[in-house]
Order: structure tokens, then C-alpha cells, then sequence
């Protein structure tokens, strides 16, 4: 038996698809893995930051913390040194070339959002964060009543 989407089923799958296509859209454009992206952006941001908090900030495995930070230290854009405060821990920051690609890539990016949003006023932006706001608070209130 053939079921039709619901406007519900449609609305989700819609959301979820463009969603899946944002996060994937600018490290394609630039050419980088969205991990290298994340990486370099939040060293920029958070400044020399274990291996370990990065972990956690980005949601990535440990190893390929590792892989990524070794890769970009090759490349020269990342220094790495033993946390002095506790040998166990490794630090990683932004050289001074790192600092430079990452700063381009934040104006790469910024340019790149400004575009997508082109043509989209700011009312219907703003529609769509109430919508998302609103969605999100359902879903916390469906959490909690489990």
C-alpha cells in the first residue's frame, strides 16, 4: 500500500535537505573538508586550545583531531606544544600564516553567506529563525514529556 507525504513529512524532509546541503556548501566552495573549515575557524576564535577541547567543540574523534592538526602543522598554519600547565595535554594554535588563511576564509565565508541570502529580506529571515525558535522549543517541551 503506496502512503502519500504528509505536509508535516514534506516540510522535514525539505528542512533536513537543505539543512544536510548548507553544512556541506561553503567547505566545498573553498575546496577544504567542512573539519578543516571548523578547525582553522575555531582556533581563530578560541585561540591555542588543547586537542582535547577541540574534541569536544567540534564533535570530532580524537584521532582525527590529531590527523587534522598534524596536516595543518605540515602546511605550516598551526604550531603545536606540549600544555605546560599538565604534559599530557597538547596544545595547538594559529601561526601567523595560519592566522592569515583562516582570517580569509572568515571573509570568504561572510561573502558567501551574503550571497546565499541574496534576494531574502530580512522579515523572511527573521520568519524563518521564529519558525526554527519555535520548533526547537516544541521539541524541547515533546523532550520533557516523554
Amino acid at each position: 500500500m503506496v502512503h502519500e507525504e504528509t505536509a508535516e513529512d514534506t516540510f522535514f524532509r525539505e528542512l533536513g535537505g537543505v539543512y544536510a546541503e548548507l553544512r556541506q556548501a561553503f567547505p566545498r566552495h573553498v575546496g577544504l573538508s567542512p573539519q578543516r573549515v571548523q578547525l582553522l575557524v575555531r582556533l581563530r576564535r578560541g585561540g591555542e586550545t588543547s586537542h582535547s577541547d577541540l574534541r569536544r567543540a567540534l564533535g570530532i574523534d580524537g584521532a582525527s583531531i590529531t590527523r587534522l592538526v598534524k596536516e595543518f602543522e605540515a602546511e605550516g598554519l598551526v604550531g603545536r606544544r606540549l600544555d605546560p600547565a599538565d604534559n599530557r595535554y597538547t596544545l595547538a594554535a594559529l601561526t601567523p600564516a595560519g592566522e592569515r588563511a583562516a582570517a580569509e576564509l572568515e571573509r570568504a565565508h561572510q561573502a558567501y553567506q551574503e550571497r546565499l541570502l541574496d534576494g531574502i529580506t530580512a522579515q523572511q529571515r527573521q520568519t524563518v529563525l521564529d519558525v526554527l525558535r519555535r520548533l526547537h522549543a516544541n521539541m524541547n517541551r515533546q523532550q520533557e514529556g516523554r
